[in-house]
């Protein structure tokens, strides 16, 4: 092999290294701070999800709003601080995603959403963020990763 060969080997050798656990913190953190702030806010804020009941898709829509506050937000809270550490992190992918889908359908869509005019974009791009975290795991620079070692699950 060439100089050039070796070092395009290198090369991707070092990215794949930093590919095991870089993208993966990127994503907890990104979605950790979205949801975080959102939960923060309902935690600190007044409910409103009694205006919206009708709204919620079956079954959320039978469960009382006070409990549907509640739920939310500390889904939200733990499940940042879960995705901050890799604790879980597919247990609260899933739960952050089913989350995301009804507030899409329930608040969200047609009514825009944060930076968009829609109601559809940025709820569909958390979705798409959660998979690689559900289907792949936390990446290495997780607790999920040191348990799955220690324990050699």
């Amino acid at each position: 092999m060439n100089v050039t060969t070796h070092f395009i080997h290198y090369l991707l050798t070092q990215l794949n290294r930093i590919g095991e656990f870089l993208p993966q913190l990127g994503l907890r953190l990104l979605l950790a701070w979205e949801f975080g702030e959102s939960g923060w806010e309902k935690f600190t804020g007044v409910n409103w999800f009694a205006d919206i009941q009708d709204k919620f898709p079956f079954p959320f829509s039978i469960v009382p709003p006070d409990i549907s506050w509640q739920i939310s937000t500390w889904s939200e809270l733990l499940g940042a601080a879960a995705l901050v550490i890799g604790l879980g992190t597919r247990f609260f992918s899933l739960q952050l995603i089913i989350l995301t889908i009804v507030a899409w359908m329930s608040v969200h869509a047609g009514n825009g959403y944060n930076v968009c005019d829609n109601g559809y974009k940025l709820p569909l791009i958390y979705l798409i963020l959660f998979l690689p975290l559900l289907f792949s795991g936390p990446g290495k620079l997780s607790v999920d990763y040191w348990l799955m070692r220690k324990y050699k699950i």
